[in-house]
């Protein structure tokens, strides 16, 4: 089932599996995703969390199927999603801190859910932040480091913490 049309939330946008009621969806992965896909996935992201080449991240990471505009940082140990980057859009002058996350699945009691992430451009997420699947974060966003982010974040905000709440929304008109 694709996300609710009329609910445009994160959880409006994610597609649901339902899987066997006999365990977690975890143990039915392959029935979602090809195995060596997977493999294939894992080995190229692997190598380009310890890479240092900008330029070479960004080709091996087009090569999976994300979509990566010019000029993408990605901190070392930064980790895309393993089973479905093709899912996951980072526009130009992005900044991926290390060791953050940005996943585009959940794996459930009951089912397996999956959603598209998009980062605008110019937007920075911080060192060992959890993107979770179907967010949006708007072009100049930031995400402070350490931060799970589990709504969309609007464009010129500062969001931070465990869920990532609106710190500073980056308005010149402070009072």
């Amino acid at each position: 089932m694709i996300g609710d049309d009329t609910d445009p939330t994160r959880r409006g946008r994610l597609d649901r599996r339902p899987v066997s009621a006999r365990h977690s969806s975890l143990w039915e992965w392959p029935r979602h995703r090809h195995p060596l896909r997977v493999a294939v996935n894992y080995l190229v992201i692997v190598f380009c969390r310890i890479c240092p080449s900008l330029r070479l991240k960004n080709a091996l990471y087009r090569w999976l199927g994300m979509t990566v505009g010019p000029r993408v940082s990605w901190g070392l140990e930064a980790t895309p999603d393993v089973f479905w980057p093709e899912l996951i859009t980072v526009e130009a002058d992005a900044i991926v801190g290390y060791d953050a996350t940005i996943l585009c699945h959940e794996f459930l009691q009951g089912e397996c859910r999956t959603a598209p992430v998009h980062v605008g451009e110019r937007a920075m997420i911080g060192a060992q932040t959890v993107v979770l699947p179907g967010v949006r974060i708007g072009a100049d966003a930031r995400v402070a480091a350490n931060s799970l982010v589990t709504r969309d974040v609007p464009p010129g905000v500062t969001v931070a913490g465990v869920p990532a709440e609106i710190v500073d929304r980056g308005d010149t008109r402070r009072a």
